[in-house]
């Protein structure tokens, strides 16, 4: 059984993303006792899957090790991977959160040697790389992975393959007889870093991504492009595996659309800047057709660099739809707005800038929460002790989502203050 100690004046973040391991760092460095709870095998949340930030193009793993290394050496946090928040009670410095923790069938003695992952033949769909390619069903969710050990994926349970996991494992670290447990948590604040997910592409019908495999999305382009990815770092088309040389960028994709998500999810227009910067470093031509770009402040000088870049071109237009064209190409159908010319283009291959949405299941908050009409937490002041970091609070880039994440980290540390006062 898991043993976590809790009491009103613990704070309980929700989600382990970027906003979430901020959020508890800035706690626990301040002398409070923090638990993180995370529904993936890992912390470190979707910056894991970014090849580079935008506008610096830097890699996001120097700055996740520093946060990786500042949480492990922490005392004052606790981590729970696999886990998830399902209902949550109580008042303002007085939480009780029921906790569902789903077994890992890998204990704390894992060394990631990796015997179990070479000893198993079963493979499944890895969600890491969206679906791009697969992983071994013994295995470690990426390369950084925190915790950095291995996990048995539940459809081995009860197999030859999961046996023969164990068996490989030198250091008896593999637990088939793991189950799922329930934990009550009793906190004085909660802070939602639930983070976002990528809207569904096979929504958007007029474009196709469920028929036509030369249809991705850019979170899909993003892996493709990272050289520990799916590809290699090759921008390879799924219907033949040839490297796309022409490539269409589709900016609002289920976005600032009354039919989808109304918001502007604000990162898009600058992942697909980015973006082109990745296709014209590997010799290839881009293409955005966009409504309006919305590149404001410090994101104003790499938009004009990539407007200066004679790989890339602009098109003022929200596409249509996608057909089929020859050799598997998409075709876009639409009207330049800014000369009102119809155009029906091939490219090779198509990206579809998707839009954020909130992961919070909402169900699982107390009734009085605000929440905005997009599902975003609304930090309006009248949720008594519970706060959302990040982009559980409206659509933000990374650094917009540490700067809420700090915020939150203040807000719950004078609630627990306040908690502590009191019952001095």
């Amino acid at each position: 059984m898991t043993d976590v100690v809790a009491t009103n004046e613990t704070i309980l973040v929700v989600g382990g993303g970027v906003s979430g391991m901020t959020t508890a760092l800035e706690a626990a460095e301040a002398g409070k006792q923090v638990i993180l709870v995370e529904k993936r095998a890992y912390v470190g949340g979707r910056i894991t899957q970014l090849y580079k930030y935008f506008p610096k193009l830097c890699f996001p793993t120097c700055g996740l090790e520093i946060n990786q290394r500042r949480t492990k050496m922490n005392p004052n946090i606790t981590i729970l991977t696999l886990s998830e928040v399902t209902s949550l009670t109580g008042e303002e410095g007085n939480y009780t959160a029921s906790v569902k923790i789903s077994p890992r069938y890998v204990n704390d003695k894992c060394t990631s040697c990796g015997a179990c992952g070479e000893a198993v033949e079963s493979e499944f769909d890895d969600d890491y790389n969206y679906g791009l390619s697969k992983h071994k069903g013994a295995y470690l969710p990426y390369r950084m992975a925190l915790p950095e050990r291995y996990v048995i994926d539940p459809a081995m349970i009860g197999t030859d393959d999961a046996e023969k996991a164990k068996a490989a494992c030198p250091v008896d670290a593999i637990d088939l007889e793991m189950v799922e447990e329930t934990v009550e948590l009793k906190v004085g604040a909660v802070v939602y870093a639930t983070g976002w997910r990528p809207f569904d592409a096979n929504k958007i019908q007029p474009y196709g991504y469920d028929r036509y495999p030369n249809v991705i999305t850019s979170v899909e382009f993003e892996r493709m492009n990272d050289p520990t990815g799916p590809t290699g770092g090759k921008i390879l088309r799924p219907s033949d595996g040839k490297e796309a040389k022409d490539i269409a960028f589709i900016q609002c994709a289920g976005s600032r659309d009354r039919n989808y998500l109304k918001h502007c999810s604000r990162i898009c227009c600058m992942a697909s800047l980015k973006q082109t910067t990745y296709a014209s470093d590997a010799g290839a031509k881009s293409t955005i057709y966009y409504i309006d770009i919305r590149a404001i402040d410090r994101f104003e000088d790499f938009y004009k660099n990539v407007q200066a870049d004679e790989n890339v071109s602009f098109i003022k237009s929200k596409v249509a739809n996608i057909t089929l064209g020859e050799n598997d190409n998409p075709t876009l159908q639409g009207v330049d707005t800014e000369g009102y010319n119809r155009y029906a283009t091939e490219h090779e291959l198509v990206v579809l800038a998707v839009g954020m949405e909130p992961s919070i299941d909402v169900s699982t908050l107390p009734g009085d929460v605000s929440v905005n009409e997009h599902g975003y937490i609304e930090n309006d002041g009248t949720n008594g002790g519970i706060f959302a970091a990040g982009c559980a609070s409206d659509a933000l880039d990374v650094n917009r989502a540490v700067q809420s994440a700090t915020a939150c980290a203040l807000k719950a540390i004078q609630v627990v203050n306040r908690v502590a006062k009191s019952e001095a």
